[in-house]
């Protein structure tokens, strides 16, 4: 009886699903919106300056952050859904996700690439009134944390006991059960 309702409780994650994938698509239409108002605004009341270069060149790069957020709210409602309700969902390859650890890597790959588009409209932005040495060192250990994340993710955990594969001994000629297939 409590198994059952244990593994009934998964449907709960439906909540996730259904609220990352509103969001990603409100970020997404919100975004779309965004940009063709400002696309507007420039063809209506162009204004052909220096500064008016770097203000849209600002409004684009901000508008990448969104761009990129939805699709990672996107990716998240994917891989909760595939994970906790129904793993046969007809995606692309490198869109399926089999663990949380693929549903992680995913996520912190888009979010490095969302503090570089950050940092690079900040300093786009950058007017020299506060140092910009803090906020990239900031960012980029951050960035370097991340990346130590993604790359313990990648590496699969030394199993006690097991030697690493490059290290393993070759099998035993004389056991003809220990020899590859086509050596036999």
């Amino acid at each position: 009886m409590l198994g059952r309702i244990l593994a009934g409780s998964r449907y709960l994650v439906i909540i996730a699903v259904v609220g990352a994938y509103l969001s990603a698509l409100f970020v997404l239409i919100y975004g779309g919106l965004t940009i063709g108002g400002i696309i507007i605004a420039e063809f209506t009341h162009p204004v052909f300056t220096p500064d008016a270069a770097k203000h849209i060149a600002v409004e684009c790069i901000e508008m990448i952050d969104l761009f990129l957020l939805g699709p990672i709210l996107y990716i998240v409602s994917l891989g909760l859904y595939s994970l906790f309700i129904n793993d046969h969902l007809p995606l692309p390859s490198w869109l399926n996700i089999h663990n949380l650890e693929s549903l992680k890597e995913n996520l912190v790959g888009v979010i490095i690439v969302l503090l570089a588009v950050t940092f690079l409209g900040y300093v786009v932005t950058w007017d020299g009134s506060t140092s910009i040495w803090a906020v990239g060192v900031a960012v980029g250990f951050v960035v370097l944390a991340l990346s130590l994340f993604l790359r313990r993710l990648r590496t699969p955990p030394d199993v006690a006991g097991k030697q690493p594969a490059t290290q393993q001994q070759q099998p035993e000629e004389s056991n003809p059960e220990s020899l590859p297939h086509s050596l036999i």
